[in-house]
């Protein structure tokens, strides 16, 4: 099954780019294009894709703002950045929000697909030289001796949490622990209060820094 993509970019020559070098794979397939993020929310609603390639800066209605709106409104298609930015703030600031994935544009056009297909397949896309930045930034100082986090968890939520270090989508984690999508937000959910984190990457991030086996 091919995934469908929304290509949501205020450049139509950069949006036309894109499609050729998807166009190359038999396995991903054009949903459609917007120009804005106002058009992106619209289209998202219209035409279900199950992948959003979104530009951060746009007129009428940035990346991000759309990227918030449409995790409001409950839309589930993984959604990636792909800009030119490597700003830590808007690393940072799109991955909590929701996004599962950040690319820049100055990707070697065979990187880019791999990365894409990446995330197609349920898995975290982010370019390598963010990779460092991004641990920096979301990572906080690690727990003292006394406070044992890890032992809070469930054995379940330690699964999950695994799984997560490894840039899993919900999908991809219920099909390996073979359980519902519903059971495993709940359980990410869970342990996202017990680990005192945000969002999924953070908990990400976190996992691998103490060391969690994947």
């Amino acid at each position: 099954m091919s995934t469908a993509i929304l290509i949501v970019d205020d450049h139509p020559l950069f949006r036309r780019g894109v499609r050729q070098l998807l166009e190359m794979d038999p396995e991903l397939a054009i949903a459609g294009e917007a120009a804005d993020g106002e058009a992106a929310i619209e289209a998202a609603g219209r035409l279900s894709p199950t992948l959003i390639l979104m530009d951060l800066n746009m007129a009428r209605r940035d990346g991000l703002d759309a990227l918030r709106a449409l995790r409001e409104y409950g839309v589930e298609a993984r959604i990636v950045m792909l800009t030119v930015s490597d700003a830590e703030e808007d690393v940072v600031a799109a991955l909590r929000a929701g996004a599962d994935g950040y690319l820049l544009k100055d990707m070697e056009p065979e990187d880019l697909l791999a990365a894409i297909k990446e995330a197609a397949e349920g898995r975290m896309a982010v370019s390598p030289r963010l990779a460092g930045l991004l641990a920096k930034a979301l990572s906080g100082p690690r727990p003292e001796p006394g406070e044992n986090l890890l032992d809070s968890l469930t054995a379940r939520e330690g699964e999950i949490l695994a799984a997560l270090a490894e840039g899993l989508s919900n999908k991809l984690i219920a099909r390996r622990l073979a359980i519902s999508e519903g059971t495993v937000k709940v359980h990410v959910k869970h342990l996202l209060k017990k680990l005192g984190l945000r969002s999924r990457v953070e908990a990400a991030v976190w996992a691998v820094q103490m060391g969690v086996e994947r």
